[in-house]
């Protein structure tokens, strides 16, 4: 080997075994939590109990399926059950979008803030397609505040019940999450 391919190699090498330090130590100081919380979607009950109201709707929203171009406000319920009786530990609050021409598909961008527990005052920030009909669907968590700053990683939905009549609906939410 000459000199500089030498030389070039040798530095190649300290750079890889610095940002592998640097890794390890950013990953050292990240806690990792997992939660898993029921999202109660209340349509029916009047202005008073509902904890969703649409606000805007495409002119083909009421026509289509899908409801195609609808958006919807939220301040539902997350409960520690599946009960909407359960105890309450905070509130998704944000909207969700129609966005499925074709199918039940929503856009949601949400917060969960926690109100009750051992995460009181803190929040996660939700973003991501909502195929509703699938069995799994699967968002990013984007962001948090509080016991959640820095927070990364994904939750799963699963509808646990719904009433097509009504459109109320129960949603088991299991977030996994990084953050400092």
């Amino acid at each position: 080997m000459t000199g500089s391919s030498s030389f070039a190699a040798l530095s190649i090498l300290v750079a890889v075994v610095a940002l592998l330090a640097a890794t390890a130590a950013s990953a050292a100081g990240e806690k990792e939590t997992h939660l898993r919380v029921f999202w109660h979607d209340v349509v029916s009950g009047g202005p008073n109990v509902s904890t969703v109201v649409q606000v805007a709707g495409g002119p083909s929203s009421n026509a289509s399926a899908t409801g195609f171009g609808s958006v919807v406000v939220i301040d539902d319920p997350l409960t520690e059950g599946p009960n909407l009786t359960s105890r309450l530990l905070g509130r998704a609050q944000g909207m969700y979008v129609s966005a499925g021409k074709d199918s039940l598909s929503l856009m949601m961008a949400m917060n969960f803030v926690f109100v009750d527990g051992a995460y009181n005052g803190s929040s996660l920030a939700i973003l991501g397609p909502n195929p509703a009909e699938r069995r799994v669907r699967e968002m990013a968590v984007v962001g948090g505040t509080g016991a959640f700053r820095f927070a990364t990683g994904y939750c799963e939905a699963r509808t646990q019940w719904i009433d097509t009549r009504t459109g109320d609906a129960t949603v088991e939410y299991n977030l996994h999450v990084r953050h400092d």
